[in-house]
């Protein structure tokens, strides 16, 4: 039997409902699309309703055609069901790009429009990148103003319900919201017990801006990721104590700072785990000893190339 998760109310977008836990589709190596699409629908069946996807993970295709088979099945009675969330790649960050771009993603997963579209990174990469670390000359700063208004329009237009960013840091947002018609809705960002944001959590809730974890469980077994969550003593003996899995721990404890999360597994049994959050918590001692762990974040701006101010990025957080 399918898991009800609950969502979490956007009053600012038009009371836009947020699955709290949904599924990532991102995979390092590539899953392939058969795997990635069978994987989709078990996840549906388990009573999943939030896919991330991004026009970089390659994942937009296989997610539309789970979806279009979903419908088919029955599993899910309609599209309204279900809360899509792509990505603008930074190739395609600049004003006149956007509206292009998401038609694009629109095309790929089957859609008439997406429930979020956000900005993947905050830095413009050339046309001609084909790999990271790009090279110094390929990587420049987003020119904020332009962009947001080139996402303001995709939201007119009717291409998403809402819009938002990805791995911004709290002057980025700054930036954007000291110009935008239309509020940040969503700030997407690594996030789990080592690695806190605490601070960025605390501006965007003064700012209305409601966080979405990536890689809650560390994104063990990726180029970026590693065990680090996983192999979390303090996390083990807190897991152990409750009879829960260490990946249970992390997710209650996302869930429990008002955070929503996109943890990605393909394993059957494990996605099913993934949303068995909600009829226990952490008591004040345990939540007390998460706070407390050495912090460090994954993945950086400095992974995509060699230049300054990408460190300097990597300092403000």
């Amino acid at each position: 039997m399918a898991m009800v998760v609950p969502g979490v109310t956007l009053s600012s977008c038009d009371d836009l409902i947020i699955p709290v836990i949904g599924m990532g589709t991102s995979s390092f190596p590539p899953a392939g699309p058969e795997a990635t699409k069978a994987a989709i629908i078990e996840a549906i069946k388990a009573g999943y309703r939030h896919f991330d996807t991004a026009s970089m993970y390659q994942t937009e295709q296989p997610l539309g055609e789970a979806i279009a088979e979903a419908l088919r099945l029955g599993l899910i009675k309609s599209r309204n069901e279900l809360y899509i969330s792509s990505k603008l790649w930074c190739v395609s960050a600049e004003k006149d790009l956007i509206v292009p771009a998401i038609k694009m993603s629109l095309r790929n997963l089957q859609l008439d429009y997406l429930d979020m579209y956000l900005i993947h990174w905050p830095l413009k990469l050339s046309e001609d990148v084909r790999q990271l670390p790009a090279k110094k000359e390929q990587i420049f700063p987003l020119d904020f103003k332009s962009v947001w208004e080139g996402m303001e329009e995709c939201k007119n237009l009717g291409l998403t319900k809402a819009i938002g960013v990805s791995n911004f840091t709290c002057k980025q947002l700054e930036e954007i919201l000291s110009t935008a018609k239309i509020p940040v809705a969503v700030n997407q960002v690594e996030m789990n017990p080592l690695w806190q944001q605490k601070k960025l959590r605390e501006f965007c809730k003064e700012k209305g801006i409601h966080i979405i974890a990536y890689s809650p469980l560390g994104a063990s077994n990726t180029k970026w990721g590693d065990n680090r969550i996983l192999g979390c003593d303090v996390l083990e003996e807190i897991a152990k104590a409750k009879g829960k899995t260490v990946a249970q721990v992390s997710l209650r404890w996302i869930y429990e700072q008002g955070v929503s999360s996109v943890p990605k597994s393909f394993n059957k049994e494990r996605m099913r785990q993934n949303l068995d959050i909600f009829d226990w918590s952490l008591t004040e001692e345990e939540s007390n000893k998460i706070s407390r762990l050495p912090q460090r974040k994954g993945i950086t701006f400095a992974s995509f190339g060699p230049d300054d101010w990408l460190l300097e990025l990597d300092a403000e957080d």
